[in-house]
């Protein structure tokens, strides 16, 4: 196993552990709507991105899996690169948090509003369009 395809494993055991925290929060009685999935999922995938784990966040853009390797490493040196910025700027992200989510009908995807902290007491709300690939399975569109 080289040391990419590790990488992309570990992003989907990453992914499929927070879907699993769900699906336990479900089966305790609790009802979760698609816009809270996509909320959670959105927000893990930043939680990613603030650690440097750019294959987890990357694995979170819808067809991830299908791009090309250059277009994918392109992607991947986007998200260091404006990490870096970030921190250059503003001391880094220190945390993502949810602001909330609403479902576009006209567009079909799920617009999560994340609200994100930055060292320097900065904060920014984000808007991240979310598409449900498969039940309870959400992406970055």
């Amino acid at each position: 196993m080289t040391l990419t395809s590790f990488r992309r494993f570990m992003a989907k055991a990453a992914i499929l552990l927070q879907m699993a925290v769900v699906v336990l929060f479900v089966s305790c009685g609790g009802e979760v709507s698609p816009q809270e999935l996509a909320a959670v999922s959105a927000k893990g995938y930043y939680e990613h991105l603030i650690s440097g784990e750019y294959e987890a966040y990357l694995s979170g853009v819808n067809m991830a899996d299908s791009l090309p390797e250059g277009y994918r490493e392109q992607l991947l040196t986007n998200a260091r690169q404006f990490m870096a910025r970030q921190k250059d700027e503003h001391g880094g992200i220190t945390g993502v948090s949810v602001v909330g989510a609403s479902t576009d009908s006209v567009a079909g995807h799920t617009n999560v509003f994340l609200l994100l902290s930055f060292a320097d007491s900065l904060r920014e709300e984000v808007v991240v369009p979310m598409l449900e690939v498969r039940p309870s399975e959400w992406r970055m569109k």
